[in-house]
């Protein structure tokens, strides 16, 4: 039977957050008016985690023999799914009871939305927000929207860059339209380059903030640190593969100029918290392997949303120094 939102929960070596995300998924009150499938997809864990997942009968369970990434994982869980909605959740992500009802009855009430991103709240501080949406400037900065705020802040359901992969629901339709994750990412600014793409086709990316949930982040990644080598490292790489995948040639030589200051003024940043080298690492195997990302094929129909986009990135270095002040 096809269920109507589909939970996608890849995880690797989980085995401290894994439960506590399946409990808050099946107490849903989602439960009382729509079908719900849960789908976790293990990146062969050296944990416990596998041991406990099978303990949940009415979850499915698939095992890789290799760890290929959150791209590769998440693409799994969508292909395996037969929902109308793909919600991607964190293994370290807890959500409210209500979760799951919000986003879908945000997505479900306009054809023309790709995907809703929820409040996520920090786990271990619940006064302060996590993310309320991504967004994406000229500089090739992608950042999180009320990291570090008030839970007080943004109360308002608005239109937003890019949906957060660690907790958002997607329309399972446009990901067989416009393509699933880029599983070259592996890891980090994924769900910025299909939230872009999305844009592009001429679709809506969404916050809805009474959806509610608490992440501790980066747990297995960067063990709950907001930074690590690996994390600054691939993050570095995929900035270069967002610019080139998602503009068309003659927008790449425009906001050139302004990428390559964003990118110089990152990697002082960076080499004052002691991860210079790690940046410019990445940095350089983004310019050095851009070609394996497949590029968005430029159609004359989606020009007036290019210029939108454009509009944007502009507008949202305004929006990053207004969220930087506000912390």
């Amino acid at each position: 039977m096809k269920s109507d939102v589909s939970v996608i929960i890849p995880n690797y070596n989980g085995e401290k957050f894994i439960a506590n995300c399946l409990d808050s998924i099946m107490v849903q009150s989602f439960y009382e008016f729509g079908r719900l499938e849960i789908i976790v997809v293990d990146d062969c864990s050296t944990d416990t985690s596998v041991e406990i997942i099978k303990t949940y009968k009415n979850v499915t369970l698939i095992e890789n023999p290799v760890n290929a990434g959150f791209d590769r994982s998440v693409n799994q869980g969508i292909l395996a799914s037969n929902g109308k909605y793909c919600l991607l959740l964190n293994n370290d992500v807890v959500v409210d009871p209500d979760f799951v009802r919000y986003l879908y009855l945000h997505i479900d009430d306009d054809q023309g939305i790709f995907s809703v991103s929820s409040k996520m709240i920090r786990y271990y501080e619940r006064d302060k927000l996590d993310d309320t949406g991504d967004f994406y400037n000229i500089l090739g900065w992608g950042y999180k929207r009320g990291d570090g705020q008030s839970v007080a802040a943004y109360h308002n359901a608005s239109p937003i860059f890019s949906a957060c992969a660690g907790a958002a629901i997607y329309r399972h339709a446009v990901l067989t339209e416009i393509g699933l994750f880029d599983e070259a990412f592996f890891a980090y600014m994924e769900d910025i380059d299909i939230g872009y793409r999305g844009l592009i086709y001429g679709y809506k990316n969404c916050y809805e903030p009474k959806a509610i949930c608490y992440h501790i982040g980066s747990a297995t990644t960067a063990e709950g640190q907001k930074y690590s080598p690996f994390k600054v490292q691939i993050s570095a790489r995929n900035n270069i593969y967002v610019a080139y995948k998602n503009m068309p040639l003659l927008q790449l030589l425009v906001n050139s100029p302004f990428l390559v200051v964003g990118f110089i003024v990152k990697y002082v940043l960076f080499l004052k918290r002691g991860f210079g080298k790690d940046y410019a690492a990445g940095i350089k195997a983004g310019l050095k392997n851009y070609k394996k990302v497949e590029k968005v094929p430029f159609k004359a129909k989606n020009l007036k949303n290019y210029f939108l986009i454009e509009f944007q990135l502009i507008l949202n270095v305004f929006r990053m120094i207004e969220n930087k002040r506000m912390k």
